[in-house]
């Protein structure tokens, strides 16, 4: 082939022209997905030879003009009820800033996103069900969070939502239930959002492990998932928060063609352009075909393609690929006559006449592919029918279109909420509806209902019925487990250990394969781990129960023939997802969520190293909480002394600290294995038979001891061991009997031992005695003094309760050394709930490297200082005043109790 600028142009050209009418006879013979494949072929085999093919293609439509689809629907319904959509979701939030200023809203994104989400819920999203009627599983519709305003809007034409619900949009607590949360939330409307999205990235990231989660679940036979297609609509500015593109090679590499990505190239960040210089959706082009995605781009409207088909087209086309994405965005805010001169200007003849031919109505009707729905259903059919693996739709659109002109594409329209009665009547005349002027005069504008019996509203019931119900909705209830695992696989830690020293770690994955092995439910447990799962020892899971892998295993492993080899499996159980602690989470949520998404109940465990946990996912854990997920999160190799010689970014001194702050969590600090043992049989039974919406966190340790047996008496009157470990404290070494205790200790997880020889050198050293009470969850003591207080402050005519931890430490107002391998603040959370002095040791500061005796002698937890602190708090104790009792109760939860100030060691 001549290369260009050799002196033979004319040559090169017609050589061009025989290549560019030999793809032509490609499509015609064999079509357009045919051709994309050979000609990838192509550009693979010319890259091979050194010839670099590859790069973004033409800043065009993928399907061309001449081969888009006829529309199936009613389009002049359609863009009715599009009208009033725009107009319902706009009244909204203009309604609720009118009434409370400041409230918050958005206008503009689901402006932007209407088309792509009304095609979608016209011609694809498949339903869950009818009303009223059981769910029924369907599509996964991740929506654009900032977009909520436009589901709400489509709900109240369906007859979902009423006018009243409307006018408490982000007013839940005045709403005492029926008020709309700002965003999707789960936690809040349990009926009906079924995905959290809104945190940026989150929703992409949770979509991709979804649907492969659908996919585990086909290949266990848990489920029957193979017509569901996982959907989620990004904004082009979201993909550059790092989870949105995180999992994007997972997806092809596992042939994910039940996912579709919706890219929403408004070209808009929240405050500007998302790539003033240059193009966002080329850069997003080369991001997924690179991974492995099949692309399809919207980005003209029919409009645009029936100009660059046109006599000048080609000279126009080149023209709009030189701007860039500031460029683009100023087009959507300039006049007919500037965007004349922007679009024709200058001395090209062929620009100039093609200017002269188009009249200014045609200019303002020019609209990004975006917007075009006959152009969106074609690229929607187009992803679809793709087989082999996921598909990304990029659809150029205007944030704020169809607002009016003060509000398209200006870089304010994110933070815009409020529209004057002059913007309303604009908008009004923008989209023809039979509103009145004055009832525009108080800028509240009025909710539109669909007439019954009008041919949209049938349109729009029909349309839902034929895909299946509606949607987004959730079950009201997840589901349960068929029964519970067997008493089997718990009761062999009530026996302790004997002489052999096993880490809490080792003696949590002897109980997971255990649970696996149940007859009964163990096909529903779901392991999950990210790439340190031999640390953990779940090299026993891997050969037993096999890693899950689509493809199965087509290489032989380097550990082949040995008992505990590395085994993939198509129908494997154990989720081992690489080096991604985000993923890891994202795939437990999916899990987690089953019981409603599928009405299928399984228990995941998503078993990790607890640094990076809730320090580095902790969005994505709170996103857990609210989409009501049950299951395990496992903190393994935990503690700040525990793991010797890691330092500082591996040891976690703050994880059940972070804990604290999520309602639905349970957290517990086991020390021994039969209380790891209870708690996980108490959290499958009080998740999976009663139905509770929360899930545990459990933090494990990596230090070999003998593990005890379990103690028969917990120390709390009334109260069985089982039970107090569930609540969150009992006592595992009782003072002299013939002795009163002077000092208590309480201690969680590794610091429980150091507790036990601290109290053993008191009695021995100093003629203290002490008892010793293992603190299995900090987090739950607080939220029952918490919930106790408050009953009895909202009823102070009846008898006070009494709090687990106000029964277990009884009246005598004994001094209190609290101690754990985190930072002090996580034991000071219970002084005040204390009726005594109280000291509080813990890990404060940044982790180091050392031997596990010297990092705990370092920070102050090991048992000298903690004998030191009982000394000196007991000295303290016993030169003050006795303390006034509290009031007790019925052991249905604390009283009130009398607050005490809150000493450090230095202050004792």
């Amino acid at each position: 082939m001549t290369q260009v600028g050799s002196g033979h142009e004319a040559a090169w050209r017609e050589e061009r022209a025989e290549w560019l009418e030999s793809v032509d006879g490609l499509i015609r013979a064999r079509g357009a997905q045919t051709a994309a494949r050979i000609l990838a072929d192509v550009s693979d085999y010319a890259l091979a030879r050194g010839v670099p093919a590859r790069g973004p293609t033409p800043y065009r439509n993928t399907v061309p003009a001449d081969q888009v689809p006829p529309y199936p629907g009613d389009l002049r319904v359609e863009e009715r009820i599009n009208a009033y959509l725009r107009w319902n979701a706009m009244a909204m939030v203009v309604r609720a800033n009118k009434q409370h200023a400041g409230l918050g809203g958005h206008l503009s994104t689901y402006a932007s996103t209407l088309t792509l989400w009304e095609v979608g819920f016209q011609h694809f999203f498949r339903g869950r069900g009818a009303e009223g009627g059981q769910a029924v599983p369907g599509d996964q519709v991740f929506f654009q969070g900032h977009a909520s305003p436009g589901v709400y809007a489509r709900a109240f034409l369906e007859g979902r939502l009423t006018a009243e619900q409307l006018d408490l949009f982000r007013r839940e607590v005045a709403g005492a239930g029926s008020g709309l949360p700002s965003y999707p939330h789960p936690r809040s409307m349990g009926e009906f959002w079924e995905f959290p999205t809104v945190s940026l990235g989150i929703g992409p990231l949770h979509a991709v492990y979804q649907a492969r989660f659908n996919r585990y679940l086909a290949a266990r036979g848990l489920a029957d998932t193979a017509a569901a297609r996982v959907w989620c609509f990004v904004g082009d500015g979201e993909t550059d928060e790092p989870e949105t593109l995180a999992a994007i090679r997972l997806a092809a590499r596992e042939h994910l063609d039940n996912l579709v990505f919706v890219v929403n190239g408004n070209l808009q960040r929240l405050d500007g352009p998302v790539r003033g210089n240059s193009r966002i959706l080329d850069e997003l082009e080369s991001t997924f075909s690179g991974a492995g995605w099949h692309v399809h781009k919207v980005l003209w409207g029919s409009e645009w393609e029936a100009l660059f088909r046109g006599p000048g087209g080609p000279a126009l086309l080149h023209r709009m690929e030189a701007m860039n994405d500031g460029d683009l965005q100023r087009l959507t805010v300039l006049e007919p006559a500037e965007l004349r001169e922007t679009l024709f200007g200058g001395d090209d003849p062929d620009l100039h006449a093609l200017g002269v031919s188009v009249t200014d109505g045609q200019i303002r009707a020019l609209r990004p592919g975006g917007h075009d729905p006959r152009l969106v259903y074609a690229a929607y059919a187009d992803a679809v029918s793709h087989t082999g693996g996921p598909s990304v739709v990029l659809a150029q659109t205007v944030k704020g279109y169809a607002l009016g002109p003060n509000f398209e594409g200006r870089n304010a329209t994110h933070q815009m909420k409020k529209m004057t009665p002059a913007q309303l009547r604009i908008f009004r005349d923008i989209l023809d509806l039979p509103v009145t002027d004055a009832e525009l005069a108080d800028g509240m504008p009025p909710y539109l209902p669909l007439r019954q019996g009008s041919p949209e509203l049938d349109y729009l019931h029909e349309r839902r019925r034929a895909l299946g119900g509606l949607l987004p909705r959730r079950p009201a209830t997840p589901a349960l487990l068929p029964t519970q695992p067997g008493e089997v696989a718990f009761a062999d830690f009530d026996a302790g250990s004997g002489k052999h020293p096993v880490s809490t770690t080792v003696a949590y994955t002897r109980l997971l394969r255990s649970l696996m092995r149940d007859p009964a439910i163990g096909s529903r447990i779901v392991p999950i781990v990210p790439d340190e799962g031999r640390t953990f020892g779940f090299e026993v899971l891997y050969s037993e129960f096999g890693i899950y892998a689509p493809d199965g295993q087509l290489y032989t492993p380097v550990d082949a023939g040995v008992q505990l080899s590395y085994k993939e499996t198509a129908t494997g159980q154990v989720l081992q997802e690489g080096i991604t602690e985000a993923g890891g989470l994202a795939e437990l949520t999916a899990a987690a969520t089953a019981g409603h998404t599928w009405d299928t109940a399984v228990v995941p465990f998503f078993t990790y190293y607890s640094m990076f946990g809730f320090q580095r996912v902790g969005d994505l854990i709170w996103a857990l909480g609210d989409a009501r997920g049950r299951g395990f999160l496992v903190g393994a190799t935990a503690g700040r002394t525990t793991l010797a010689g890691e330092g500082l970014q591996h040891t976690d001194g703050s994880s059940q600290l972070a804990a604290l702050a999520v309602p639905s969590c349970r957290a517990y600090d086991p020390a021994f294995a039969y209380e790891t043992a209870t708690v996980i049989r108490d959290g499958i039974r009080r998740m999976y038979a009663e139905g509770e919406e929360c899930f545990y966190y459990l933090t494990l340790y990596n230090e070999d001891q003998i593990q005890p047996a379990k103690p028969a008496d917990s120390g709390v009157p009334g109260i069985s061991v089982d039970e107090a470990i569930v609540a969150g404290l009992y006592r595992v070494t009782a003072a002299p009997a013939d002795r009163r205790a002077r000092v208590r200790l309480l201690a969680s997880g590794p610091a429980v031992r150091s507790a036990q020889q601290a109290a053993t050198d008191l009695a021995a050293e100093r003629a203290i005695p002490a008892e010793v009470w293992s603190v299995t969850s900090w987090k739950q003591l607080r939220d029952d003094a918490l919930a106790v207080e408050r009953w009895n402050q909202a009823h102070p005519d009846e008898a006070p309760r009494v709090s687990h931890l106000s029964l277990a430490l009884g009246a005598e107002p004994i001094p209190v050394v609290a101690v754990s391998d985190y930072v002090s603040a996580l034991p000071d959370q219970l002084a005040r709930f204390v009726a005594a002095s109280f000291v509080s040791l813990g890990t404060d500061g940044y982790g180091i490297s050392d031997t596990r005796e010297d990092l705990r002698a370092h920070f102050g937890v090991d048992a000298e200082a903690i004998g030191a602190a009982a000394t000196r708090v007991a000295d303290l104790a016993g030169s003050l005043q006795p303390l006034t009792p509290p009031a007790t109760g019925p052991s249905t939860g604390p009283s009130p109790q009398v607050a005490r100030p809150q000493h450090n060691l230095s202050a004792v």
